[in-house]
């Protein structure tokens, strides 16, 4: 999509970003913070608007409904927020990845717009194959980035079966979370890669 240049000194009404990039970032940080401040149900299509500075109409433009903008902002985050270092070493890079999952989940505005999207898709069976399809599957395929190098380095095993890893890894987190309600701070995650290598490493 291209981009709209306003010539300098020239008031754009409506959108003072003009149809950008720039205005899409807007929408999205919006959408995260209105999200945060009135839930779910106070998430409004004219709320997102006045908080990112747009007209109502841009937004409709690129986006059917305030679903929509989260699935998309969800895409930009976990993107950006959960990607898995490469510090060639697993304990390194599987400590990090834990404790930045484990933070993205229970203090990051992004973590709370994933919440509230995965409780919709409990009642709403299209919003949940669409967060399977267009987001939980990427991120599984970047939590099993770190085992995968590892098996590659020799520091695993080559019949390791990764998928399972992954489970193993990921769920207790994500129990804790959104089932016991209970702190995930660093040192359960590090206690689950100490098992974890305890168990594979060097198998």
């Amino acid at each position: 999509m291209s981009e709209v240049t306003v010539p300098a000194g020239r008031r754009h009404h409506g959108n003072r970003y003009g149809r950008s990039e720039q205005a899409r970032h807007a929408v999205l940080a919006a959408a995260d913070d209105v999200l945060v401040e009135f839930g779910f149900g106070g998430l409004t299509i004219e709320r997102i608007a006045a908080r990112a500075g747009v007209a109502k109409q841009t937004i409709y433009r690129w986006w059917s409904s305030k679903v929509d903008i989260l699935l998309d902002a969800l895409g930009d985050d976990l993107a950006e927020d959960l990607v898995p270092p490469d510090h060639g070493e697993l304990r390194r890079d599987l400590s990090e990845h834990l404790a930045a999952v484990a933070a993205f989940l229970t203090v990051a505005d992004a973590g709370a717009m994933f919440r509230v999207l995965l409780g919709q898709a409990q009642h709403d069976p299209d919003l949940a194959a669409r967060l399977r399809a267009e987001h939980l599957s990427g991120q599984r395929a970047r939590d099993r980035l770190p085992l995968e190098r590892a098996v590659a380095r020799g520091e695993l095993s080559a019949d390791t079966d990764v998928e399972r890893a992954v489970e193993a890894l990921m769920a207790p987190i994500h129990y804790r979370v959104l089932v016991t309600g209970e702190p995930v701070p660093v040192e359960f995650t590090e206690d689950l890669v100490d098992r974890f290598l305890a168990d594979h490493a060097g198998a």
